[in-house]
């Protein structure tokens, strides 16, 4: 029997005639964003008439809003877990997105958001390499290279548009997955306005009327679930081609006030949203454990031939590496208790396992080199100067990472998703042929860690065996080698 052809999803075959102004611009068009932010606003506006439309840049000169203009901004969130011992799944059709601009093509249009009346937020999710400064970007080079370039030409036309209004400052809310996420970019934006010999006022602008709130994000998305596409789109009236699926856990820590408490109803929706004065606490806790066990099983996990999560927690070796990588050198190099910090970790592992998610390893691929320095390295560097000994697993952890950089393993090509500049000086140090050499030369680029890694005691020698190891003997056999010469 043939099948019949669904309509595609857009606000008329959905039935979703409102519009909504522009209160938010958002930097980013990926999963984790319309899984996270984009759905919080939608509740928002559902449940305590938010009313806030949401106008999305794409980043990179490459991305959806093609696909997503075609939908009208509207696409399907499934969220599925296990919430307080009882099995959640739960689907929302999204609504908030009312356009998505390609600035590398329409930058004008951009540029026009700054004229925006009801505009308020500026979100962003740009990974951890986004917020960077490119000292070639100029105010008239358009469109920019680095995101707060662009952030930055935007606040300086609106800036001149309202002529310094103080009430058309706008609360800047980043979610990277840096530490002082939005001091960073608000540096940055400062460093733009000196470079470009902008005036004074502007600058002044900046500090006094514009609200930068630091940040902590958490939920997992593995994003459009390719593999069981179909029975997701037998649940859809409409042909949904931006499915997004998530776990039904969400944390989103910011650093704020009650002014942003009044300009956002977070009080109103059952989530786990805190505004709070320190978030720190919240923040080493979990890009520590959690992003951390991201990262850290990532290319050691592809590389011994799992493709999800899952797979990797659930697999006798795999998993006991990820585990003892958790408990045994990670949490021991956390300042909270003990107790506090086992029993996250178990939360996160039970996450881990949630039977409803597949969580490709792929597509946590992406920016690999910076997540490491941001999330295990400060792990593997406290470890070793608690105990004066490597931490086992993070070390044999950090050479898969350089493995994985190479491109290939038995003739597969890997999943290496970062910029130019990274992988083609990772690929140059693979040409040297010599494991020492190759240790050497990653661990010296300062681009890469901010400091010369091979001042640090042993490790050097110890990623180069790893190399070896892993080249010649495979992940397990190697790890096996690699932990009775440690011993």
């Amino acid at each position: 029997m043939e099948k019949i052809k669904k309509k595609s999803l857009n606000r008329e075959t959905a039935g979703i005639t409102k519009k909504l102004p522009i209160k938010v611009i958002q930097y980013g068009e990926g999963n984790f964003l319309r899984a996270f932010v984009d759905y919080v606003i939608d509740k928002l506006n559902k449940k305590a008439d938010f009313n806030a439309g949401v106008a999305v840049i794409q980043p990179l000169a490459v991305g959806m809003v093609d696909i997503l203009n075609e939908q009208d901004g509207l696409y399907n969130l499934f969220m599925k877990g296990i919430k307080k011992g009882k099995e959640i799944q739960e689907q929302e059709t999204i609504s908030c997105i009312q356009k998505g601009i390609n600035p590398y093509e329409d930058y004008q249009v951009y540029l026009d958001l700054a004229k925006e009346e009801q505009l308020e937020f500026l979100i962003s999710n740009t990974t951890e390499a986004g917020i960077a400064f490119d000292e070639n970007d100029t105010l008239e080079g358009y469109p920019h290279s680095s995101f707060p370039a662009k952030v930055t030409a935007l606040l300086y036309k609106r800036f001149q548009h309202f002529n310094g209004a103080k009430d058309k400052g706008l609360s800047i809310i980043p979610c990277e997955l840096i530490n002082y996420n939005a001091d960073a970019l608000n540096e940055i934006i400062l460093k733009y306005a000196s470079l470009w010999k902008l005036e004074d006022k502007f600058i002044s602008w900046i500090k006094d009327h514009n609200d930068f709130h630091n940040t902590l994000v958490d939920r997992i998305v593995p994003g459009y679930p390719k593999d069981d596409i179909d029975a997701y789109q037998e649940k859809l009236e409409q042909e949904d081609k931006l499915i997004v699926s998530a776990e039904v856990f969400l944390l989103w820590v910011i650093e704020g006030d009650e002014k942003l408490k009044s300009k956002i109803p977070f009080d109103k929706i059952d989530e786990n949203i805190l505004i709070v004065d320190d978030l720190q606490p919240y923040r080493t806790r979990k890009v520590r454990i959690l992003n951390g066990a991201h990262t850290t099983m990532v290319p050691f996990s592809i590389l011994y031939g799992n493709e999800t999560v899952k797979e990797t927690v659930d697999h006798e070796f795999t998993g006991k590496f990820i585990s003892e990588a958790v408990f045994e050198e990670i949490n021991p190099t956390l300042e909270l208790s003990e107790e506090e910090l086992n029993s996250f970790a178990e939360e996160v592992f039970d996450r881990f396992r949630n039977p409803f998610i597949k969580h490709q390893l792929s597509s946590i691929a992406l920016n690999s080199i910076s997540k490491f320095k941001v999330r295990v390295l400060p792990s593997l560097l406290t470890f070793q100067e608690k105990y004066n000994r490597l931490p086992l697993r993070l070390t044999f952890a950090f050479a898969c990472l350089i493995r994985f950089y190479k491109g290939e393993w038995n003739g597969e090509i890997l999943p290496v998703k970062d910029d130019e500049k990274t992988t083609s000086e990772l690929k140059q140090a693979w040409e040297l042929n010599n494991y020492n050499e190759i240790s050497e030369r990653v661990l010296k680029n300062g681009n890469f860690w901010d400091r010369d890694l091979t001042e640090v005691p042993q490790l050097t020698e110890k990623v180069a065996s790893a190399l070896e190891l892993i080249d010649h003997k495979g992940i397990e056999e190697g790890f096996k080698i690699f932990s009775e010469r440690s011993e």
